[in-house]
C-alpha cells in the first residue's frame, strides 16, 4: 500500500532510514483518509491543488526532495493549513484572501523568463479551486474523532 501511495502521489522513494516523521504522517494521513472511504482519485486531485499552491507562494525553502512535507508533523492553526501537507498560507482557508507576492525560497541566480502571473497562474484561483474540491475539511473534526476512538480500542 505504501509504494502504491508513493506512486500515486510521486513522492520520492528513500533509501532506507531517510524517511522523516512528515512523510510517515502524510502516509498514515492518506491511509487514514482511504479508510474512511475517500477516493484515491480525490485525495491526488487534492494533492496536486495542494502542490499548486505551495509552489505559486515559493514554498520550497528548503531544497529537500520531500519540502513539500515539512509541515505535516504539525498539529496547531489547522484553520490555516492545507489538508494533506498541513503547510500554512497564513490565514484561515474559508477567507479567500492571502498575502501575494510571498516567495519563501531563498534567491536564486537563475530565473524564469515569465512570472506564474504572466504565465496564468493564479494562487487565490488555485486556492478557490482547491476550496470548491474538497468537502473534507468539514469532515475533519469527525474524522479526527473517529481516528481517537481507535486508537483507544486498539491500545
Amino acid at each position: 500500500m505504501i509504494q502504491d501511495i508513493q506512486k500515486r502521489f510521486e513522492l520520492p522513494v528513500l533509501k532506507g532510514a531517510g524517511y522523516s516523521d512528515s512523510y510517515a504522517v502524510f502516509l498514515r494521513t492518506i491511509i487514514h483518509l482511504r479508510l474512511f472511504g475517500i477516493a484515491f482519485d480525490q485525495l491526488k486531485h487534492l494533492w496536486k491543488l495542494e502542490w499548486a499552491i505551495m509552489r505559486l507562494l515559493h514554498a520550497d525553502s528548503t531544497g529537500l526532495p520531500t519540502w513539500f512535507l515539512g509541515s505535516c508533523t504539525v498539529t496547531t492553526q489547522l484553520s490555516s493549513r492545507l489538508l494533506l501537507s498541513r503547510f500554512d498560507i497564513g490565514v484561515a482557508l474559508p477567507s479567500g484572501s492571502i498575502q501575494l507576492g510571498l516567495d519563501f525560497a531563498p534567491p536564486t541566480k537563475t530565473s524564469d523568463l515569465f512570472t506564474s502571473t504572466e504565465m496564468g497562474e493564479d494562487v487565490l484561483y488555485t486556492i478557490n479551486l482547491y476550496l470548491k474540491e474538497h468537502a473534507l475539511r468539514a469532515e475533519l473534526p469527525t474524522v479526527q474523532s473517529a481516528i481517537r476512538h481507535a486508537r483507544l480500542l486498539t491500545h
